[in-house]
């Protein structure tokens, strides 16, 4: 099992910057990539950016530029850094772990999810 505890979600204003921090616990051997995902209201989950163990990267073409995922291992602790937010940004962002079964199927981990507001 692997728990994940988000933070750092909040108010910020279009243009402003946000760091949100997620700290992974458990049976951290089998990840193989974290990463966040976001869901508004009345809009399905979706993919924000997740860092495999290689580090490489995924990001959301909606993202791409202005969003930034990393990761510290020592702490086991995934952060991603929000800048030049949107209004559009605005939804419960959640940390996510996954576990790779094959090349077809995966297992995730969530987090409890965090808010963020993106309005002057």
């Amino acid at each position: 099992q692997v728990q994940l505890v988000e933070s750092g979600g909040g108010l910020v204003q279009p243009g402003g910057s946000l760091r949100l921090s997620c700290v992974a616990s458990g049976s951290l051997f089998s990840i193989d990539a974290m990463g966040w995902y976001r869901q508004a209201p009345g809009k399905e989950r979706e993919l924000v950016a997740r860092m495999h163990n290689d580090g490489s990267t995924n990001y959301a073409d909606s993202v791409k530029g202005r969003f930034t995922i990393s990761r510290d291992n020592a702490k086991n602790t995934v952060y991603l850094e929000m800048n030049m937010v949107k209004p559009e940004d605005t939804a419960v962002y959640y940390c996510n772990a996954r576990h790779y079964i094959s090349d077809y199927h995966a297992y995730d981990y969530w987090g409890q999810g965090t808010q963020v507001t993106v309005s002057s």
